[in-house]
């Protein structure tokens, strides 16, 4: 059955987030500001936050110092996951991902669902794996990042959640490269 085994140790994580937005800044980012409290309040460690515009080769350039940063063990990313002309987060992701998690879109888009109905068709949620980091693109809204992480991220960040957990596996991530 899923759920917490206590009897394994909490490993916090080291998380950055990332804000992709034109018009936001440290105090208007309601959604950056959320994940930090959630990702804070489990037990985990910010490793970085930022905020840049909606420019794929902005959003890779960060991305990719992060992912260099052997002090960053994942990227939680909000915002231009839609679907208007300024919404690039997902090609800037997919840009720089080794292996693409499909179903974090997909599992973020069935739980999206219940609560906003079909307009969750709009989202480009997605995640994927880039030499040994974890990377996570949210829509900008806070209601989406309490559900990403509320629904999905605060479980497989917990290195006690069984039966699996994406944590466990940080260790095997860049065995390809041996």
């Amino acid at each position: 059955m899923a759920g917490i085994d206590e009897s394994k140790p909490f490993l916090p994580v080291r998380i950055a987030i990332l804000t992709v937005s034109d018009t936001r800044n440290l105090e208007s980012d309601k959604s950056g500001a959320t994940l930090v409290e959630r990702l804070e309040k489990a037990g985990h460690d910010l490793a970085d936050r930022a905020i840049v515009k909606d420019d794929v080769a902005t959003i890779r350039a960060t991305l990719d110092r992060w992912i260099a940063d052997p002090k960053v063990d994942v990227v939680i990313a909000t915002g231009g996951t839609g679907v208007t002309g300024r919404d690039v987060t997902p090609e800037a992701f997919q840009g720089v991902y080794e292996k693409e998690i499909p179903g974090f879109g997909e599992l973020f888009r069935h739980l999206s669902f219940a609560k906003i109905g079909t307009s969750t068709i709009q989202s480009r949620a997605t995640a994927g794996v880039a030499r040994g980091t974890y990377l996570f693109a949210l829509p900008g809204s806070t209601g989406a990042c309490k559900d990403g992480w509320d629904d999905i991220l605060v479980w497989q960040l917990d290195s006690r959640y069984r039966p699996c957990n994406f944590v466990e596996m940080m260790p095997r991530l860049m065995e390809h490269l041996k």
